[in-house]
């Protein structure tokens, strides 16, 4: 058993600083393993290592997705370590030999976590969800199902879930990005409304979206030069804008 912040220090330098100078890398499994069942940021921060011994040591998890896709929580969107983890997930979800119902799970988690995301963050997981589509064909019957469900009352997908081919996501449909679709950032609701069209077969590059911030949004938005902006549909006549005002025969607006 180790302290937290002693297992945080280790795993964030583990899979570059130590794993490459080891005879046997594979002697980290049980370390690796066990701190990837803990939970939390150090489970995050444990997924580096794993990439490496089930990438390049033939490590066998059964149940590494089931524990991935339980890492999936409210959280995940605001975690320091939120860049690290979606690149690697995207990793772990590029195989297309995947079965449709485990990537449906984690397309319909993502999507429902989203709705209570920040918008830095959703600006990243829609073209991390749209690139999804594109590897998992099979998948987009949750954005073309005719007559899904109109609101949470009525999907069938089981939010609370644990194992991803219990979930029921291929029955459900894809709302929630519809509803950020009325987002009141528009960058997101720009980004939501792609899912309207078909997609095209190039994947959208997310590298550069994964450690977005809020003070970048921020700082866009301020620089932007707004040009003969409407502020009224008639001219301001009078001391109160109206036409026929008592005041509009004596005060005038120079």
């Amino acid at each position: 058993q180790l302290p937290t912040g002693l297992y945080k220090k280790v795993l964030v330098i583990l899979h570059d600083s130590v794993l490459p100078y080891m005879n046997e890398p594979t002697l980290m499994m049980d370390f690796l393993t066990v701190a990837y069942g803990i939970g939390g940021a150090i489970s995050l921060l444990a997924l580096n290592g794993l990439f490496i011994l089930i990438h390049q040591h033939n490590l066998e998890y059964p149940d590494f997705y089931k524990k991935l896709y339980s890492l999936l929580d409210p959280s995940i969107y605001h975690v320091k370590y939120r860049a690290r983890f979606f690149h690697l997930t995207d990793l772990f979800l590029s195989s297309s030999h995947l079965p449709a119902y485990l990537v449906a799970a984690f397309i319909k988690r993502l999507a429902r976590l989203a709705l209570t995301a920040p918008p830095e963050a959703l600006l990243m997981i829609i073209p991390f969800i749209c690139n999804l589509f594109r590897r998992h064909p099979a998948c987009r019957l949750l954005v073309h199902r005719p007559g899904g469900p109109a609101d949470m009352s009525e999907d069938p997908y089981v939010m609370e879930e644990e194992e991803p081919s219990q979930s029921r996501a291929l029955e459900s449909s894809l709302w929630e990005i519809q509803s950020l679709q009325s987002h009141y950032h528009p960058d997101v609701a720009k980004a939501a409304a792609v899912l309207n069209q078909s997609l095209s077969e190039m994947e959208d590059d997310i590298s550069g979206l994964l450690e977005l911030s809020a003070y970048e949004l921020f700082d866009k938005e301020v620089k932007k030069m707004a040009v003969d902006v409407p502020l009224e549909f008639e001219q301001v006549r009078g001391l109160f804008g109206k036409k026929n005002d008592i005041f509009a025969e004596h005060f005038s607006l120079d």
